[in-house]
């Protein structure tokens, strides 16, 4: 075989498509710019294959405004001259819901892995060129359930779980390297994917998918040598493992909460030379919505509006900003959303939220930070009932990992 040009990857994932901030706000919108912007990255850069690795979707059910915008994306990507596409399910994603169309998208050199099977077979993708000559080879693992690792033993503690979890994630990428030794002799890229935590990866400070079974699932060292590239989501964060600049998470294409928000978004490029990896680029997605969060007493809150609404003004081309207001006041003004409302009418800003943070002092006369439900994860929401019933470290850290089990276990289900 010969290849006489450079081959071009593209490693995006968490798309999160569907996804409504606090639960409420369609975010469609910031989507399609992004996927505007993707498209003409592809054609600019001439990407040969763009990998996804998973949670295309928010939810399991996603609305037909997400689908839609997948589906037409993935038309896109195609025409702007993206050869193969390969897409593996993540743990937001409906397995059957992404293996739907198989039949028809694998005709169209679309290939996805929405879950495991039986065959190890169905997660190596073959990809070939225009002469009809192997150019890589893609073990296309998504997100690995616990069902798909380990058989449940009746007593077995939280920890034996999660060690049986880990020990199947480690076995299922070294089956698939076994696989793969034929075509290690090639001079093509070996490529594999995986939906997980990886050891000395850094979530983003409030991202709040991460389950305890998921944490820390394996580290760098565990995947298998024969992978040239390993291509992560699950964490929102661009980053590597372990040092290795051939394991990498490529992040989130939009910021998904107010702590990712500052966060700076990218895609992965990778340029292939037969099996050498010639180089790596973080490509910067732009951040087409600005999310404001404003805090201080009603007077600096107002003055610090005045004063961002009239940057935005002066920003040519500057889309609509979202604000959110935290009152630091003892008393709450009556209809005070609609006053923030009407006092940012004159700028291109949206007032989402308007909360006070009151201060007050229970029976043991501690002073705390009165918090919305709202703004927290189910983990911690239960975590701070078991700190209300006074118990110990350890009790809390069974307690917490029971919780996380049932999360899990809910979560399968609903896949």
């Amino acid at each position: 075989m010969n290849i006489n040009k450079l081959m071009k990857i593209l490693h995006t994932a968490d798309w999160h498509l569907g996804q409504k901030y606090r639960q409420q706000i369609d975010r469609i919108e910031e989507h399609r710019w992004v996927f505007d912007w993707l498209k003409d990255i592809i054609a600019k850069e001439k990407v040969d294959i763009l990998l996804v690795a998973g949670d295309i979707f928010d939810t399991t059910n996603p609305p037909n405004n997400a689908r839609q915008l997948y589906y037409d994306f993935l038309m896109d990507a195609k025409e702007a001259g993206c050869r193969h596409i390969v897409i593996t399910g993540g743990n937001h994603d409906s397995p059957s819901m992404l293996n739907a169309p198989n039949e028809l998208t694998r005709r169209l050199g679309i290939h996805v892995v929405g879950c495991v099977t039986s065959d190890l077979a169905d997660e190596v993708i073959e990809l070939k060129n225009e002469a009809d000559e192997l150019e890589a080879v893609i073990a296309a693992v998504p997100f690995l359930r616990d069902r798909d690792l380990k058989s449940a033993t009746p007593g077995e503690s939280g920890e034996e779980r999660i060690d049986k979890i880990k020990a199947g994630i480690r076995k299922h990428y070294a089956d698939l390297a076994e696989y793969m030794i034929p075509y290690g002799k090639m001079d093509i890229p070996l490529i594999t994917t995986g939906h997980l935590y990886a050891r000395g990866a850094t979530a983003s400070a409030s991202q709040n998918n991460i389950y305890i079974g998921d944490m820390e699932n394996i580290a760098a060292d565990d995947f298998p040598e024969i992978f040239d590239y390993v291509a992560l989501g699950h964490l929102h964060k661009p980053q590597m493992v372990g040092k290795q600049r051939h394991i990498r998470y490529s992040g989130s294409l939009i910021p998904m909460s107010l702590g990712e928000w500052k966060d700076q978004k990218s895609v992965t490029l990778l340029e292939w030379e037969g099996k050498e990896l010639k180089g790596i680029s973080e490509i910067t997605v732009p951040l087409y919505r600005r999310l404001v969060s404003l805090s201080g007493n009603e007077k600096e809150v107002e003055e610090q509006l005045h004063q961002i609404g009239k940057e935005l003004l002066e920003t040519e081309g500057e889309r609509q900003a979202w604000i959110e207001i935290n009152i630091q006041s003892e008393e709450t003004q009556v209809n005070a959303f609609q006053f923030y409302r009407t006092l940012a009418r004159e700028y291109p800003i949206r007032i989402l939220r308007v909360s006070y943070d009151r201060q007050y002092r229970t029976l043991d006369d501690l002073t705390q930070a009165y918090e919305q439900l709202e703004d927290l994860a189910p983990a911690e929401v239960f975590l701070k009932r078991c700190e209300s019933q006074g118990l110990s470290d350890k009790d809390k850290k069974k307690a917490e990992k029971s919780f996380q089990e049932l999360l899990n276990w809910m979560q399968e289900k609903e896949s």
